[in-house]
């Protein structure tokens, strides 16, 4: 929880946060992703000064233990002085017992928020997902609990000005910004008409560019004229020389004249794919089930 404290911004976690979009679809499943829709109410996430605390701390998380589809969880809400934001007691259930930072008893719009990590938690600890490292776990959360509809929250909670600060979560707003983008492209949902901070706002449109850039890589049809020409360049060179493709390329070849064949990432999952190089080419990923339009 970054509380008064510079906030972090662009995409240094990128790599971590396509793995996990990756790890997702594997454990997942295709159809298991798409049980994820819609995303979590904002009318569930609703919290007034004039609620009672414990009671609607309660409410919000039955609601978001609902929505992440974990049956017989039942989440005891506290709040406590400590460092961080929130934590969890991870175990075998049925109770989990959570407890949030005492700044939640004024900041209550921001409970939904930090139920949305903690409850991710234990999903994952139900499914057995997790990444090696405390760091990769926790963005492993952040964007498991964005790419399953809850963490719109997390980047709601973001707001920032000229004195002072606020963000809760690892991920950077322009990351959480990113994943939402990556679900919003799937389920055709738009999560900015949700967002009560500017800062969110802005940070989702950034998010949205990079997400679109994603399907504009060569040797996708959607790529620009720049990129088309170095994907020709590096073809023609795969073909004359058995070699590695250039470093930074989306895409790499294998096989010679004849076979030669171009892998390059998935733009909704980040799965790799590969298919030949021979020219357009309708291609359809097995994990997110995807199709593709290629010109290889």
């Amino acid at each position: 929880m970054a509380n008064g404290s510079e906030v972090v911004h662009g995409y240094p976690h990128l790599s971590t946060v396509r793995a996990a979009i990756t790890a997702l679809y594997k454990r997942l499943s295709y159809d298991g992703i798409r049980g994820y829709a819609p995303s979590f109410a904002p009318v569930d996430a609703a919290f007034s000064d004039h609620d009672d605390l414990h009671p609607g701390a309660q409410r919000v998380a039955h609601a978001m233990v609902q929505h992440l589809h974990l049956p017989d969880a039942r989440m005891i809400v506290s709040f406590r002085e400590m460092e961080h934001a929130a934590s969890v007691e991870l175990a075998a259930g049925p109770e989990y017992f959570i407890e949030l930072n005492d700044r939640f008893r004024t900041h209550r719009q921001d409970i939904g928020a930090a139920l949305a990590h903690e409850i991710t938690h234990v999903l994952l600890h139900r499914l057995g997902l997790e990444f090696p490292g405390n760091r990769d776990n926790e963005i492993l959360t952040d964007t498991a609990a964005a790419y399953l509809g809850a963490g719109w929250l997390l980047l709601d909670a973001y707001r920032e000005d000229a004195s002072s600060s606020q963000k809760l979560g690892y991920l950077t707003p322009e990351e959480f910004g990113y994943v939402l983008a990556k679900r919003a492209l799937v389920f055709d949902e738009d999560p900015a008409i949700w967002f009560t901070s500017p800062q969110a706002y802005t940070a989702y449109t950034k998010g949205l560019a990079q997400a679109r850039r994603d399907e504009q890589q060569p040797p996708l049809t959607a790529a620009g004229w720049s990129g088309r020409r170095r994907y020709a360049k590096d073809r023609r060179y795969a073909i004359d020389h058995a070699g590695p493709t250039p470093p930074g390329s989306p895409y790499s070849f294998d096989g010679g004249p004849g076979s030669l064949r171009v892998a390059f990432d998935c733009p909704t999952c980040r799965q790799r794919i590969r298919v030949p190089a021979r020219g357009r080419v309708r291609a359809r990923c097995g994990l997110c089930r995807t199709v593709l339009e290629c010109d290889t």
